[in-house]
């Protein structure tokens, strides 16, 4: 999903409204409800009081009023203007079928009365103050609404931005700060904003609701793009009916040490449980019982191996047969051990003609049998930030400074797609799209967990064969991040961020599909949860 600026969004929503079979009206409509389901589908209350502006923020708050009237028990309306003279005609024929009627607030001094004291105890508040049109600062009677909404015991949920936000703005806002709200939960319509992904702008859920309207004819001032489920659901479509294991690619998994087995077992073990048809894993003959052992799905090859139980160079004549029956390769990150493994590494990363996805190991960027910028084969590098500072030879805290400006380059580079971990892990390739995932949390920062991602990466390309297009196969990479960050959400949730491991992840994987498949029901697409 594209992250476009506020201007564009105002561009896409003026087009639609101007058709007739998106109205704005209608768009209004469909806000209310989204907001509306939203609300219902992550807090518990039963009174509502919806604080709307002028202008078309305020339209969408007061339409989701109307449909949460029929809901909750108690629902009233605070309106930031005069009367009805001076907001849309729609938004006044809201107003007019309002029980009880909306409170209307004109200057600071009516926030003493009695009936806006009492609206503001609500259980609910939703704030539909300032809209995507908001240049700092407020003044007047939003700033003094927005320290009332602050002051408030109530659940807060904000309708495109939290009021006082910039939505073009990509700095962390300070959670205490008086001057804007601070919400438990935002929904934004048609995309999100800068402020969406960088601004840090609630603790809670952050999710999109497209409206109907498609938002791709605009320039796209931002060149980025945040992931969901709607991603997702490109990649991993419905299995039609007869379907059989063939059609969902055959991912080889090669590494796997007699002492560290578990690392091949996990990445085999995550593309099965992401969909992949067949999953074999090749590694030294010493550590095939064990690997076997995982689980009775796993195929595995044993393979020549050196005196220390590593992978050695006389594996290649039986890799290639492996590498003529696979769809995608999982490279261990345990393969630079000794000298004789890199130098195995070094032909397999030079001679495999499939994509290849590897974790962390740059060191064979540099290798004189590394591909070329020019050489069209896929690799995928799954790295964390000291990694790319090792690449750069520059100290983490440099390369933090524009993790995104890194991971383009380093995509150049080296002629691979790199999935750059961390709070708000970055993906870029060839194609020149660069996606930023939200999901996933500090519970994950263990053994494994780089394993399992490997694996859903490789089982989400080998579904899919060679036919997609770069940009494709670049989004089935992104998507694979967004399954694994949420699957960490919910592994987190279900457990603890003390207890959690890799192989919980596993788990919960199939939650996390099934939360994908309810997002896309539901048209609520989430940045996170």
């Amino acid at each position: 999903m594209r992250v476009l600026a506020a201007n564009e969004v105002r561009q896409i929503e003026a087009g639609a409204a101007s058709r007739t079979d998106t109205s704005a009206s209608l768009l209004i409509q469909r806000a209310g409800y989204a907001v509306a389901q939203f609300c219902l589908a992550h807090f518990k209350f039963r009174s509502v009081c919806v604080v709307c502006g002028a202008g078309g923020n305020g339209a969408d708050g007061l339409m989701a009023a109307q449909v949460l009237s029929g809901i909750a028990e108690e629902v009233s309306t605070i309106v930031l203007a005069r009367d009805a003279s001076v907001i849309s005609p729609e938004a006044t024929a809201i107003c007019d079928s309002l029980v009880p009627s909306p409170i209307w607030i004109s200057d600071e001094a009516a926030f003493q009365d009695d009936s806006v004291q009492q609206a503001l105890e609500a259980d609910l508040i939703i704030d539909a103050v300032a809209g995507t049109g908001f240049k700092p600062s407020l003044e007047g009677t939003a700033r003094k609404v927005v320290e009332a909404i602050n002051h408030s015991s109530g659940i807060v949920v904000s309708i495109g931005v939290p009021s006082g936000i910039e939505p073009d703005s990509t700095l962390p806002v300070h959670e205490g700060s008086s001057e804007a709200v601070f919400a438990h939960g935002v929904i934004t319509f048609i995309a999100p904003n800068p402020a969406h992904v960088f601004g840090e702008i609630t603790t809670g859920p952050v999710t999109v609701s497209e409206l109907g309207v498609q938002p791709h004819l605009v320039s796209h001032e931002t060149g980025l793009s945040v992931l969901t489920a709607q991603e997702v659901r490109i990649t991993f479509p419905p299995r039609a009916a007869e379907a059989y294991k063939g059609e969902f690619g055959h991912v080889l998994v090669i590494g796997g040490t007699l002492h560290q087995a578990g690392g091949a077992g996990l990445a085999g073990l995550a593309a099965l449980r992401t969909g992949a048809g067949l999953v074999t894993i090749a590694c030294p003959r010493s550590a095939q019982p064990t690997i076997a052992g995982f689980a009775p799905e796993l195929m595995t090859e044993g393979l020549p191996e050196t005196e220390t139980g590593t992978i050695s160079l006389a594996a290649r004549d039986k890799i290639l047969p492996l590498l003529a029956k696979a769809d995608v390769v999982v490279l261990g990150p345990d393969t630079l051990r000794d000298e004789e493994t890199a130098q195995f590494t070094q032909w397999l990363v030079a001679n495999c003609p499939l994509p290849l996805v590897h974790a962390g190991l740059f060191e064979i960027s540099d290798s004189p049998g590394a591909p070329k910028p020019d050489n069209p084969k896929l690799r995928i590098i799954v790295a964390d930030s000291e990694d790319a500072a090792s690449f750069f030879r520059i100290p983490v805290k440099e390369l933090e400074a524009d993790r995104i400006d890194a991971v383009r380059r380093i995509a150049g580079q080296t002629n691979s797609c790199i999935v750059l971990k961390g709070f708000r892990t970055i993906i870029a390739g060839s194609s020149g799209e660069t996606w930023i995932n939200m999901t996933g949390n500090s519970a994950m920062a263990k053994n494994g967990s780089d394993d399992a991602l490997c694996g859903i990466i490789a089982s989400a390309l080998a579904r899919h064969g060679s036919e997609r297009t770069a940009l494709l196969r670049e989004l089935d990479i992104a998507s694979a991040v967004y399954l694994h960050g949420l699957a960490g959400d919910l592994a987190r949730d279900l457990f603890h961020e003390n207890t959690l491991l890799a192989t919980d992840l596993l788990e919960t994987l199939s939650d996390a599909f099934r939360d994908c498949e309810l997002q896309s029901d539901r048209v609520l697409f989430y940045l996170r949860k």
